[in-house]
């Protein structure tokens, strides 16, 4: 083979070995999406995000089992199949996960203890506040439009 041929070709082959590397590295310091997250107090970073799209063609009445709790009502439609797992290795004091989304969005989550829903926790973002037992909790984003899909960001702190 040439010499020039050769050197073009390892020139084409360490781009493709460096992209490789560049998107493996930006995508571990993305938010995860659709990811399943496990944690204990003092946990870093903390917020701790995840990614998601919400929405689905299953009522959340139907998924919380009623249509209101104590966080608020079981509104909306999401996917028969949770969006995220939240696996606590212990008992928090005090944990807060909020919805981020560009448009209206609800949240169920089923867990040690119950279940609870919440529409409209801050502005038209959802979100659940206090203490949460040690245990594994089941997570939906919802929307208010059957098969509407919203792209959004969940952010999990300890910072009150």
């Amino acid at each position: 083979m040439p010499t020039k041929a050769l050197n073009r070709g390892m020139r084409l082959s360490f781009m493709i070995v460096t992209l490789f590397i560049t998107s493996t590295v930006n995508a571990e310091e993305a938010p995860t999406i659709f990811g399943d997250v496990t944690i204990g107090p003092q946990f870093s970073p903390d917020p701790l995000t995840v990614r998601g799209m919400s929405g689905g063609s299953i009522s959340g009445n139907q998924v919380g089992g009623r249509s209101e709790t104590a966080t608020g009502p079981c509104t909306g439609f999401v996917d028969e199949t949770p969006d995220h797992t939240l696996a606590l290795t212990s008992k928090f004091e005090y944990l807060k996960l909020q919805v981020q989304s560009p448009e209206d969005t609800i949240l169920i989550i089923k867990g040690p203890g119950g279940t609870w829903c919440n529409d409209d926790f801050e502005g038209k973002n959802a979100g659940i506040t206090g203490e949460w037992l040690a245990g594994t909790y089941r997570i939906w984003v919802g929307s208010y439009e059957k098969d509407k899909y919203l792209p959004y960001t969940i952010k999990i702190t300890e910072v009150k």
